[in-house]
């Protein structure tokens, strides 16, 4: 019973007398798109995936909180669940080197004017949103990495799927022209 797996599972390469060169293609062609797409897709993955993670660790590592000032107040507004909404307003605050900036980010709704709140910043100072903790960057980077080793297995798959359809376009050609030599042999007449 193995012997026989074996056969049906090596079927493309065992020997045929009546085996095409195109049958010999496909074979090797199956075998290197299953290849490109776990090997491949897998590596895509990773890479995707390792990238993302380096990426969002840097913004968590270059990001801190400020303490800033409101310039003009907020309209008091809550939603159905009693959480309240975030609106663009406009806050100052004083950077590293003493220079005092503004600018616009999101701040909790029903806020005076002149009152604290907490702004990101970048390495340069500037107004930024806050990085991913490290639960949400591993979040965002598996999908990312997933979504990029879908990709590369779609496109590996794709690209089989295509030259598989040009050998059979192939074939059925030359099917065509055998038959045009042949069939007319075949023909029964009657008179």
């Amino acid at each position: 019973m193995r012997a026989m797996r074996t056969t049906r599972l090596w079927w493309r390469w065992r020997h045929n007398p009546l085996r095409r060169h195109d049958d010999t293609v496909e074979a090797w062609l199956v075998l290197a798109v299953w290849l490109a797409v776990v090997v491949g897709g897998g590596l895509a993955g990773l890479a995707a995936y390792r990238a993302t993670d380096v990426t969002l660790a840097h913004q968590r590592a270059e990001r801190h909180t400020a303490t800033a000032v409101l310039v003009s107040g907020t309209l008091s507004s809550e939603r159905a669940d009693g959480s309240g909404l975030r609106v663009s307003a406009t806050v100052r605050w004083t950077a590293y080197d003493g220079t005092v900036r503004t600018g616009s980010t999101l701040v909790g709704t029903g806020r005076k004017a002149g009152s604290a709140v907490t702004v990101w910043l970048d390495a340069q100072g500037r107004l930024t949103t806050e990085p991913p903790n490290s639960r949400e960057a591993a979040l965002e980077a598996g999908l990312l990495g997933f979504g990029a080793a879908t990709g590369a297995a779609g496109a590996a798959l794709g690209a089989g799927a295509l030259a598989r359809w040009r050998l059979d376009r192939r074939r059925y050609a030359a099917w065509d022209a055998e038959w045009n030599l042949v069939g007319p042999l075949w023909g029964h007449r009657t008179s």
